[in-house]
């Protein structure tokens, strides 16, 4: 056991590399913001979807789309309108008068990176669309279905604030993104960074670092990363302390809980820690990269009961007191 960790360990470390010169290419563009590199990062080698919420004007769609560059893969950016239909984001079958047949025209959904500009505007039936194509990695248009190429990811944004016109995302839907991330103002010597690298015209060109082959072969290594039988039960015991608050001495959760994480919230949470431990250069998983990742994985998992919201207790609010109450190993 004690060799393979070595030989992993130097296999991080070589390849880890690479993952600074991503994120270094990234910052050329993108001021401060380094949660959200991180967490982007992370769902890049966990393989999993990203919902961001945020205000207008934090740099969401920017942070995706500098990312994208850095990244030598498809790119599409779709943005998501109350009449957007399903077939403007999978495709549809065209017919030809000419040949009387119907031949198949993709949509952007054939794409590598996916940007889901304010996802929830748009209304069920593509959002249902969306969701075999996160879930499954594969489409159907008429009668044939078709395989998405690998890497295949997900990074939609939602605004907070306005609410209007908008369609709240089924919770089957929002449990398939790995991390839903709130990304908050920069503090004042990140924006005033940003105001004269803004208002001098001088935006750095981003680089393509990786290629789909380097991201197949990072979460090759990243799904190699040891995690040891106390940090899986750990890991447990903070999802089951969701379902089950009094078993844990949290019993003032019981009516605050509606819902707590299903066992797709540990398995994203082990997956999610793996990859947070490969940032850090790491080939084993310790509880600070279960902690650290924790609320990104749990605050769209757990629903609080209506008792919850009279007294202003957020889903976040939870999950802090059952971070707080378990026991680390």
């Amino acid at each position: 056991m004690e060799t393979a960790i070595k030989e992993l360990t130097e296999k991080v470390k070589n390849e880890h590399n690479l993952i600074k010169e991503l994120m270094n290419e990234i910052s050329k563009t993108i001021v401060g913001q380094k949660y959200l590199i991180e967490r982007l990062l992370i769902s890049i080698l966990g393989n999993g979807h990203v919902l961001i919420e945020g205000v207008p004007g934090l740099a969401k769609t920017k942070s995706v789309k500098t990312l994208a560059e850095a990244v030598q893969t498809k790119f599409q950016r779709v943005q998501f309108t109350p009449d957007l239909l399903p077939a403007d984001l999978i495709g549809t079958l065209v017919y030809s008068p000419k040949d009387s047949q119907f031949t198949t025209k993709k949509g952007p959904i054939f794409a590598n990176i996916i940007l889901a500009d304010e996802i929830n505007r748009a209304p069920s039936k593509v959002q249902s669309a969306l969701l075999e194509a996160m879930q499954e990695r594969q489409v159907t248009i008429g009668e044939n279905t078709f395989k998405l190429e690998e890497p295949f990811l997900v990074l939609a944004t939602q605004n907070p604030i306005e609410q209007e016109g908008t369609y709240p995302l089924p919770e089957a839907q929002v449990d398939r993104f790995m991390l839903k991330l709130k990304v908050t103002y920069p503090n004042k010597k990140e924006e005033k960074e940003i105001l004269e690298k803004v208002s001098s015209g001088n935006e750095a060109k981003v680089n393509p670092i990786l290629t789909p082959r380097d991201i197949l072969r990072l979460r090759q290594i990243t799904t190699e990363i040891y995690v040891d039988e106390k940090v899986k039960d750990y890991i447990l015991d903070l999802v089951f302390a969701t379902r089950s608050p009094a078993q844990y001495k949290l019993e003032d959760l019981k009516r605050l809980i509606a819902y707590g994480g299903s066992p797709r919230a540990s398995i994203m949470l082990t997956v999610a820690a793996k990859a947070h431990a490969f940032l850090r250069g790491r080939a084993y998983v310790t509880p600070e990269d279960v902690k650290q990742i924790g609320m990104d994985v749990l605050r769209h998992r757990v629903l609080v009961t209506y008792e919850a919201e009279a007294e202003e207790m957020t889903s976040e609010d939870v999950i802090t007191r059952i971070f707080d109450q378990v026991e680390v190993p």
